[in-house]
C-alpha cells in the first residue's frame, strides 16, 4: 500500500508538471507573437456589412476613415499610436494607446489622452486577434446592433 500511494502521488506529481509545462510554453507562444507586433502597421481594408455606418473607436469617423491608418506598437512596453491621415469627410487625428494581447487572442486597447496616465483610464476596446503573420494581422470588432453582432474586420499589413 505504501508503494502505490507512491506511485500515484508521482503520477499527480507527474500530471501537473505536464500540464504546468504545457500552459507555460502556450504562455510563451502567445507573448512570443506578441512581441512580433513590433513596428509599423498600416490597416489596409476595413471589412464588414456595408449596409451599415460603423464609427470606431469613438472618433465619430466612418470605419473607411481607419483604411491607410498608421499604426505603431511598441510591445515591450504596451504602448503605442495610430494616425488617420484624413481627407474627405475624415478627420486628421493621431491618439496614443496602451495595448495587449491576452491568452484568449484578444486584443485590448486604450486610448490615452495627452497629460492622463494609463492608470487612469478605465474605458478601452476588445477585438479579436486573428490570422498573424510575420507582416500581416486582422482585427475583428464585435458590434452590438438590434440583438445582433456585426463584425468589423481591421485587415493590418507591416511596413
Amino acid at each position: 500500500i505504501h508503494v502505490m500511494k507512491k506511485i500515484l502521488l508521482a503520477g499527480i506529481l507527474g500530471t501537473t508538471f505536464l500540464v504546468s509545462c504545457s500552459t507555460a510554453k502556450q504562455a510563451q507562444a502567445s507573448r512570443d507573437d506578441f512581441y512580433k507586433l513590433k513596428g509599423n502597421w498600416e490597416v489596409t481594408s476595413v471589412d464588414y456589412e456595408k449596409g451599415y455606418k460603423i464609427k470606431p473607436f469613438d472618433e465619430g469617423a466612418d470605419a473607411k476613415c481607419f483604411v491607410g491608418s498608421q499604426w505603431n506598437l511598441t510591445p515591450n512596453n504596451n504602448t503605442g499610436s495610430y494616425s488617420l491621415s484624413g481627407g474627405g469627410d475624415c478627420p486628421t487625428v493621431t491618439r496614443a494607446i496602451k495595448f495587449d494581447v491576452n491568452s484568449e487572442k484578444q486584443f485590448s486597447f486604450k486610448v490615452i489622452d495627452a497629460g492622463v496616465k494609463a492608470k487612469n483610464v478605465t474605458a478601452g476596446y476588445v477585438l479579436d486577434f486573428q490570422n498573424q503573420t510575420p507582416t500581416t494581422f486582422t482585427l475583428v470588432q464585435n458590434v452590438p446592433f438590434e440583438g445582433k453582432i456585426l463584425k468589423v474586420y481591421y485587415n493590418f499589413t507591416k511596413k
